[in-house]
């Protein structure tokens, strides 16, 4: 029998389309993006960067990787990202994939956004996930894990 729903999974399924909303405006930016799935920066180790989430964005992040058939999150040991399918290389949650992987550093994509062309959708962001108790982002994982 499933656990009864909480006001914490209420206020999350309520988060969900808002944060897709941001990232459909991020999309119809004008900035040119041409994400190549080379996945050079999903190697965290290597490039020395780790995406930090929200709430919002791990409450989507979750529901993603579980609809993906999986339950338990990756402990990867060579520093690539707990979303990077080992065996196949490639995004699990490519479509519902963090801000900060949309708008990330990746040279072959076309470098990182301006902060002052995305800032309102951070702000955006910081919004949704206050709703959620959120009190700023963290890393991925430790984000990730607030919402296994």
């Amino acid at each position: 029998m499933p656990a009864p729903r909480t006001p914490r999974d209420d206020r999350a399924q309520t988060a969900i389309p808002l944060v897709k909303q941001v990232y459909a405006d991020l999309a119809a930016r004008p900035v040119e993006r041409n994400c190549l799935r080379r996945t050079e920066c999903c190697q965290f180790r290597h490039t020395g960067y780790t995406p930090w989430l929200t709430d919002a964005e791990a409450v989507l992040a979750v529901k993603a990787f579980r609809a993906s058939g999986r339950t338990r999150l990756p402990q990867p040991t060579d520093g690539s990202c707990p979303m990077l399918e080992a065996r196949s290389g490639r995004c699990l949650i490519y479509a519902d994939r963090p801000f900060a992987c949309r708008t990330h550093f990746c040279e072959a994509a076309g470098g990182p956004y301006s902060r002052r062309d995305v800032l309102d959708l951070i702000r955006r962001l910081e919004a949704i996930s206050a709703t959620l108790g959120g009190d700023g982002p963290r890393p991925i994982t430790s984000a990730l894990a607030a919402w296994m």
